[in-house]
């Protein structure tokens, strides 16, 4: 079975991802992506797939995948079951690293470790469950925060001798047989079209399927329909450009690829649950009463 291709969103103000998500969810099913993924089960006991490694998964569960190297995680709970925040996950690029490990040598051993994640790596229950207050609080941090407790996941990461190589020597990770299958081709295409007139018949003739066919097809794999799949990206997009910088919510909306201001501004109070301007609002004040608060201690 070919694994889907992940599309992992970081922010332009941020180097790395850190986030925290329920099951089931779009990305929990087998997938790759081209960033390294530090994982920690918080709930929940199931199965787990590592390239062509299968174990057992409970609390704690912590595992560290390298680039391109599929994974997933299934509970026994059943396909109708929902376990809130079940997964901690940090995910970053080869280039965020080679970047820290140039501006301080200390954390040179963990070359050595990235080197191994490429075929998996799994560390004790217990290191995971020490390691979850850490990877909670990144997922919501902000600023030099974030880093501190970063240093804190790698630092406890790099000193922990008991490691566990997951998928067998000769298990080929070859992103290229992956990303020739059509659905990653097809979200691929999403990705660098996206600020464009993007119509589900245009995607489904490219691939070669009626759109019934298509329609199917794209649903069984996201989770999704086409349209609720590119609102997604359009609106993860606004999101940042509403946090990073000072265009105005209607720059913001042509900008994503949206083409009807109230258009824009329905789905993103469905989505986010606040009009853009009150997000941009929110969040201005939060990062205003962050820096209050750092100068203050």
């Amino acid at each position: 079975m070919s694994p889907d291709l992940e599309l992992v969103h970081t922010r332009q103000d941020e180097s790395f991802r850190a986030w925290v998500h329920d099951y089931p969810h779009s990305v929990a099913k087998w997938h790759f992506h081209p960033e390294y993924e530090v994982h920690v089960i918080r709930a929940s006991t199931g199965k787990f797939f590592v390239g062509d490694f299968i174990g057992n998964f409970e609390p704690g569960n912590l595992v560290l995948t390298g680039p391109n190297l599929p994974h997933n995680w299934i509970s026994d709970d059943g396909a109708d079951a929902n376990v809130p925040s079940r997964d901690l996950v940090l995910q970053f690029s080869r280039e965020a690293v080679d970047r820290m490990v140039a501006a301080f040598a200390e954390l040179s051993p963990m070359l050595a470790m990235l080197d191994q994640a490429s075929r998996g790596l799994q560390f004790p229950n217990a290191l995971g469950i020490g390691i979850t207050p850490f990877m909670q609080s990144l997922s919501i941090a902000h600023g030099a925060r974030r880093v501190a407790l970063l240093m804190s996941v790698l630092e406890e990461l790099i000193s922990c001798s008991e490691r566990r190589l997951l998928a067998g020597p000769s298990y080929d990770v070859n992103a290229q047989r992956y990303l020739s299958s059509t659905i990653n081709q097809v979200l691929s295409y999403i990705q660098q079209n996206l600020s464009g007139n993007l119509r589900e018949t245009d995607v489904a003739e490219l691939s070669g399927m009626s759109v019934s066919s298509f329609t199917r097809f794209f649903k069984r794999h996201t989770g999704c329909t086409f349209i609720q799949y590119q609102n997604r990206l359009r609106l993860n997009e606004a999101c940042e450009l509403l946090m990073c910088t000072d265009l105005s919510v209607t720059d913001v909306c042509f900008r994503v690829g949206f083409n009807n201001v109230s258009n824009f501004n329905r789905q993103f109070l469905a989505q986010k649950g606040m009009p853009p301007s009150r997000f941009r609002a929110l969040h201005r004040l939060n990062e205003v009463s962050h820096q209050e608060h750092r100068a203050a201690a």
